[in-house]
């Protein structure tokens, strides 16, 4: 009886056992996708001096300018991904110094002394008023776009020498930033 008793006892605990997983709801009713995520990063935006603000020989005491559509304007190009939007801002001088550091020249910039010009010829004097924004300020520039080859950014400007100005060569930094505005 013992033996019996045992038996029906491990038939029972298969049973138990089949009814409590046979219980659990699988879910079959379930499907699974992959999606992927793409991303195209685009060219850099890269941006080259091509020509200095030269104001060539100055006379104590005579302020002298260039304008931005002149030969003697300061050439900028930025290059990158072709019809994105960009921001540029220029960081300008005050003055021009020796380059001892013993005189300083004031250098001023006015509300129309940069041009934008999208078609990339590095021509000042050969901007249309359809290639871009002429005559910007520079210390707010538009948001721009790269042109098919470059964009350039032309930028003029006046020295005012005092009259006991030192002779010699003065120059200064003028830092150009573009970057990719998102548009």
């Amino acid at each position: 009886m013992k033996m019996k008793f045992g038996f029906i006892r491990a038939i029972a605990a298969a049973l138990i056992f089949f009814v409590i997983v046979s219980r659990f709801e699988f879910c079959e009713a379930q499907d699974v996708a992959v999606g992927s995520a793409t991303a195209r990063v685009l060219a850099n935006i890269t941006v080259t001096a091509l020509s200095p603000l030269d104001f060539g020989d100055i006379f104590q005491g005579v302020p002298k300018s260039v304008e931005n559509n002149d030969a003697e304007a300061a050439i900028f190009s930025i290059a990158g991904q072709a019809g994105a939007g960009i921001t540029i801002y220029l960081q300008l001088p005050e003055y021009l110094s020796l380059s001892d550091g013993s005189d300083r020249l004031p250098i001023v910039f006015g509300g129309t002394d940069a041009s934008i010009d999208t078609t990339g010829a590095a021509n000042p004097s050969g901007m249309a008023a359809t290639d871009g924004w002429q005559n910007v300020n520079p210390y707010n520039l538009p948001a721009a776009v790269v042109g098919s080859v470059a964009t350039d950014v032309y930028l003029g400007g006046t020295v005012n020498p005092s009259i006991n100005q030192k002779a010699g060569n003065y120059s200064g930094d003028i830092v150009i930033t573009a970057a990719y505005d998102g548009t």
